[in-house]
């Protein structure tokens, strides 16, 4: 029986022929588009709808961990990539790291830095040049936050077993990898 003819099926977490929960918010969503036009695909809905009520969820609860810290996740993400990395690096390549705006690098740089967290170095052959490196503060601060991230993370997933967690880990990586790779197209 299709979805649109059954509206109740599966309203207590069944799973819909998408692969999705028919319960969730989305599929409420999706069921009302579906009796006010019928004939609207709404497959492109049932994805994007799913991963940015999931991103909008995560980002609530997830920042607990940081938050502790006085941190904001945009923060983290830049003390996160000057860890990783393990050089140092100039405002443009943090802001392509973590995907961000130069402005908005400023601007956190300019909160962490006076947090003593993060500290600038002059570049010697062009003064227009800023190099950052975490402050032995920022890299313990890092190195304590982020056990406690992935252990909330784990427990986030832990509904999902661990195939399932490595096939939706797939799936959202070549999503990801299609999207970088056409995003010039797609806004245009």
């Amino acid at each position: 029986m299709p979805a649109e003819a059954d509206p109740d099926a599966g309203v207590h977490g069944e799973a819909d022929p998408g692969g999705g929960r028919r319960g969730d918010t989305v599929a409420a969503v999706v069921r009302q588009w579906q009796t006010v036009q019928p004939g609207l695909d709404t497959g492109p809905m049932e994805i994007i709808g799913r991963i940015n009520r999931c991103a909008a969820l995560l980002q609530q609860a997830e920042d607990a961990p940081l938050r502790r810290a006085g941190l904001s996740r945009p923060e983290f993400d830049l003390l996160g990539a000057l860890r990783r990395t393990g050089h140092e690096l100039t405002p443009g390549e943090l802001a392509r790291e973590t995907f961000s705006s130069g402005a908005a690098v400023t601007k956190r740089l300019k909160q962490l830095t006076e947090r003593g967290l993060v500290e600038r170095r002059g570049d010697t052959r062009d003064r227009r040049v800023v190099h950052l490196r975490l402050t032995d503060t920022g890299r313990d601060l890092v190195d304590g936050i982020l056990p406690v991230q992935l252990a909330y993370e784990t427990a986030v997933l832990s509904g999902l077993d661990g195939p399932e967690q490595g096939e939706l880990a797939a799936l959202l990586g070549e999503l990801l990898s299609q999207l970088e790779g056409r995003l010039g197209v797609l806004r245009a």
